[in-house]
């Protein structure tokens, strides 16, 4: 097997390397069944126990004890089918107010806007979406039905640090930063993620919706955008992704054995200050968000000119590390340190930043 690169890939992303390990033994016999996982009925008493301990172990890590008043659905379509999904269950005819951080919440504002029920409450596309708003930039509208954000943005590299308080149920796509540290569920009304950056493979979606929410979905709906039709037929109203949620089950045992959510956060919080005390110590390599917006899951950052960014990027792939072109739509370069990536990969890489600087600065 040939020597695993240093994976910056912005998802989908690095997953525990113990993780990978651990289920390339189970893949032909999975659990002692005899059978893969792959090949199991999602009907059976074998999926039913994997599903019933991602359950339990994603409740415990968010600090939800017995009757907290959310429902779990693991779903398909990733974030971009909830773009629709959340106005469609939880609007009841009002408008979803969309806070525009990003590439991600434009699309969702915009799918809002094709059922007639989203409006921008802020946006930050006069800067380049550098930063987030501050305490008093945007007023949350009379009546509406829920605020809508994105808490981390992986295009731009922003992230909140705090959820904000919102007198609507606050709506949150957590696809990039979901379980980086610990959650205020007071202050959340329905959280969905795509697995693919920090809890698994891609083709799984976690919803986590306030129970009480549910009485706004609508009459009609087909049945599949319907949350209430999941939760009625267990979670298998159509063939789930079984071995998606299997891996997830064991990325959530793995965050567990390091430490939960608390873990996680200090694991994050010290490989993000390693990368950015780099890029500012001479100003050969500098940010593109805003100090106090700065995300701890993706590092974007900016050369002296877009020739030396190539070349960055290149002679990083030859010496082994990947994913570190920035989105096509902004350019520059970009490191994502989601959960999985190890500490020493971000040391590797600073190394690497320092050497380069010498050769080129």
């Amino acid at each position: 097997m040939s020597p695993r690169p240093h994976n910056f890939n912005a998802g989908p992303a690095i997953l525990p390397l113990g993780v990978m390990e651990e289920v390339r033994e189970s893949l032909l016999d999975t659990n002692e069944t005899g059978l893969s996982v792959m090949e199991w009925s999602h009907r059976s008493p074998d999926y039913d126990a994997v599903r019933g301990d991602v359950e339990e172990r994603l409740f415990r890590l968010l600090g939800l004890e017995a009757d907290h008043g959310f429902r779990l659905l693991l779903l398909q379509g990733g974030a971009s089918l909830q773009f629709a999904m959340v106005p469609m269950n939880l609007a009841r005819g009002r408008q979803g107010a969309y806070v525009l951080t990003g590439a991600w919440a434009k699309k969702a504002l915009a799918e809002a806007k094709r059922l007639g029920l989203g409006e921008e409450a802020w946006s930050g596309a006069e800067t380049n979406f550098n930063r987030l708003p501050s305490e008093g930039d945007w007023a949350e509208p009379d009546a509406c039905a829920y605020v809508h954000l994105t808490s981390n943005n992986t295009i731009f590299g922003t992230q909140y640090k705090q959820l904000p308080r919102t007198e609507a149920p606050l709506v949150i796509d957590m696809s990039s930063d979901i379980l980086s540290g610990p959650i205020d569920m007071d202050r959340v009304g329905l959280i969905y993620a795509g697995a693919q950056k920090n809890l698994g493979p891609a083709g799984v979606t976690v919803v986590l919706v306030r129970e009480d929410l549910l009485g706004r979905t609508p009459e009609g709906l087909p049945a599949y955008l319907d949350y209430r039709a999941h939760l009625k037929a267990d979670g298998i109203y159509n063939t789930p992704n079984t071995f998606g949620v299997y891996l997830m089950g064991r990325v959530l045992a793995w965050i567990e054995r390091h430490g939960g959510l608390d873990g996680m956060a200090r694991r994050n919080g010290d490989k993000a200050r390693v990368l950015y005390d780099e890029i500012g110590r001479t100003g050969f390599y500098r940010t593109t968000a805003d100090v106090d917006s700065q995300s701890l899951m993706n590092v974007t950052f900016r050369l002296p000119s877009e020739d030396l960014e190539k070349q960055f990027v290149q002679e990083a792939k030859s010496s082994g590390f990947v994913g570190l072109k920035g989105h096509r739509s902004v350019g520059g370069c970009r490191a994502s340190i989601y959960n999985a990536c190890p500490p020493e990969s971000v040391q590797a890489l600073v190394s690497f930043m320092q050497e380069f600087e010498e050769t080129n600065g």
